[in-house]
């Protein structure tokens, strides 16, 4: 196997894209660009040798332990090893499958209606599973993470969506807009908006119950699920599309190591200090395509041409900023304690960063001065709810 070949399917596997059968290396090289676009740093759409070793520093730097005999290079055979690391975890998982939405992974359960399109983008389709019920049920909405840049809607846990079907609750799974310089924020929020609304259009024939809608996600996606909880009303009751004119408001919304912020500022004071007092908030910026400058990076990711332009976007889309007391019920979980000391294995501290309790602490001080019902789960935390599912029974079907 060419080793071109090997780095773009060690990427996609950690990416969480399966590949059973070997493909050429173009349509290869298609999916590491669809998946990682920032992989193409002189935007000529292919992949340079000089792009490729970045890639390979990319995933030694992920999983600095992958690097066996210490050489500070991925060999084939340290590659191989990885890439069978990989699949063994997203198998232990419940599998992932191929961004295609079919349903080739075992065990899955197909879709009642796959790939519903709701915008003119390839990645603007949803999975939805209907439960069986004579009455109409509630819908609970899984929206992806991956950082804006990657992932999909095969992400969702097939363990809560066989619980929800089973209580008697309908799951929809979205793809959407990945982020870009020419697709920058808020772009897959809108997207989820609108798959939203298409939902509700269809609900009389799907068998759902407006009033009784639901969204969850971890990371970027919890970030998308808390704009649309927190966000005012955003149906336009006047417009000639009827789609827009259905409700963009959620019954209640659960989170996983979401980021409740996108102030710099907190980022800086509660995050990057975490790692030290004089550590800087612009080490965690990543590359926006081709663009390396992390204010530039900063600028183009919210479509902004000012960084208070950026600054307001930013705050506009921010959980902590937007929440009112009239918004409904979250449940958040985070994988770490407040005094949690960081990651020995230098290639999980971003990870375990921008995913850190603090911000689920600063959303849960905001909803407790609203009186607003918020509900914060994390390692040795005295809890209501033990289980996002559990907190969408009680809140979707219980009266």
């Amino acid at each position: 196997m060419k080793r071109n070949n090997l780095i773009l399917i060690t990427t996609l596997t950690l990416a969480g894209v399966t590949c059973p059968t070997m493909a050429a290396s173009s349509s290869l090289e298609k999916q590491i660009l669809k998946l990682q676009p920032q992989a193409d740093k002189n935007g000529d759409g292919k992949l340079s040798k000089a792009e490729e070793a970045a890639l390979d520093r990319m995933i030694l730097k992920r999983f600095p332990q992958a690097d066996a005999d210490g050489d500070g290079v991925l060999s084939i055979k340290e590659q191989q090893n990885l890439i069978r690391q990989a699949i063994a975890r997203a198998e232990r998982q419940g599998g992932q499958n191929s961004d295609a939405g079919t349903d080739q992974t075992k065990g899955r359960k197909p879709p009642t209606h796959a790939n519903v399109k709701y915008g003119k983008h390839e990645r603007n389709v949803f999975d939805i599973w209907l439960a069986d019920s004579p009455k109409s049920t509630p819908l609970a909405i899984y929206i992806h993470g991956g950082g804006f840049r990657a992932g999909s809607k095969e992400k969702l846990n097939q363990n809560v969506l066989n619980e929800l079907l089973k209580a008697g609750i309908s799951v929809a799974s979205i793809n959407y807009r990945y982020m870009s310089a020419t697709t920058p924020l808020p772009t897959p929020h809108h997207d989820a908006r609108r798959a939203l609304q298409l939902m509700r259009s269809n609900a009389k024939e799907w068998n759902i119950d407006k009033e009784r809608v639901a969204a969850f996600g971890g990371s970027a996606g919890a970030q998308i699920c808390m704009w649309l909880a927190f966000s005012d009303e955003m149906a336009k009751p006047d417009s000639k599309d009827p789609i827009e004119r259905e409700s963009t408001r959620l019954t209640c919304v659960a989170t996983a190591g979401g980021q409740t912020t996108n102030d710099i500022e907190f980022w800086q004071n509660k995050i990057a200090t975490l790692l030290g007092p004089n550590t800087d908030v612009k080490t965690l910026s990543r590359p926006l395509g081709n663009i390396r400058d992390p204010e530039k990076a900063h600028l183009a990711k919210w479509g902004a041409k000012t960084p208070d332009e950026a600054k307001e976007i930013a705050r506009r889309h921010s959980a902590v900023s937007i929440v009112s007391a009239d918004d409904p019920p979250i449940f958040m979980s985070y994988g770490m304690t407040p005094t949690a000391k960081p990651p020995t294995d230098r290639g999980r501290i971003r990870g375990w960063l921008i995913h850190h309790v603090n911000l689920g602490i600063a959303l849960k001080e905001k909803t407790d001065a609203l009186k607003l019902e918020a509900h914060l789960k994390y390692p040795g935390a005295e809890i209501k709810y033990q289980s996002q599912v559990e907190f969408f029974v009680d809140k979707l079907l219980k009266k």
